[in-house]
């Protein structure tokens, strides 16, 4: 089926979304075209705001719009502790336990060489710098995949020789999921558990 061409480039920007297939990116374009007017532009301002506002944190590499981030600058959380992850809502899902009061490294990804992903596009090397400042342990805290598992191996041996505590999140975790899927008390307890490598 044909469609307009502003309806068709709606739908083929939609489809580039993850998850989003052809029939979603039609019922979206859709849904979207039946809204109000004022309803559509507040979405549109707010994507744009978003990806104009948005940045890398200097010192920890997570998402923020301000520099430092709200938790590299808090003065309650333990400076001798990073948790590294490979992405944002990593940190946040980390956040809702409420269990954990250091500092966060985000990788911004994971070592995949399948998908042409190596240590040397990751922020490993921010996070090496961070280490001179007192830093007693580093928890990591990489998806328990293939991938993950991969980061954090490789990571331990860049970290081992530099004299910190190296630790990483205790197993239960399902194989196989990301930080961002689990519930609170899996993590709380898995975070609870770690050990060190």
């Amino acid at each position: 089926m044909s469609f307009v061409p502003p309806i068709a480039r709606l739908i083929e920007e939609l489809n580039r979304l993850p998850g989003v297939g052809p029939k979603t990116a039609q019922r979206l374009a859709f849904f979207l075209l039946r809204q109000p007017r004022e309803e559509v532009y507040q979405l549109a301002d707010a994507i744009r705001e978003a990806r104009d506002r948005v940045a890398l944190c200097s010192v920890c590499c997570n998402l923020t719009d301000v520099d430092p981030c709200p938790i590299c600058a808090a003065a309650d959380r333990d400076r001798g502790v990073i948790c590294v992850v490979e992405d944002p809502r990593d940190v946040a899902a980390m956040e809702r336990t409420h269990q954990y009061r250091g500092l966060y490294h985000v990788l911004q990804g994971a070592i995949s060489p399948l998908d042409g992903v190596g240590p040397d596009d990751l922020h490993i090397g921010e996070l090496l710098r961070r280490l001179d400042g007192g830093v007693r342990e580093v928890i990591l805290a990489t998806n328990p995949d293939v991938e993950g598992e991969a980061t954090a191996l490789y990571l331990v041996k860049l970290l081992k020789p530099l004299g910190v505590k190296v630790s990483r999140l205790a197993h239960g975790l399902p194989v196989g999921t990301d930080l961002e899927y689990a519930d609170e008390l899996t993590l709380a307890r898995a975070l609870e558990g770690r050990r060190e490598v």
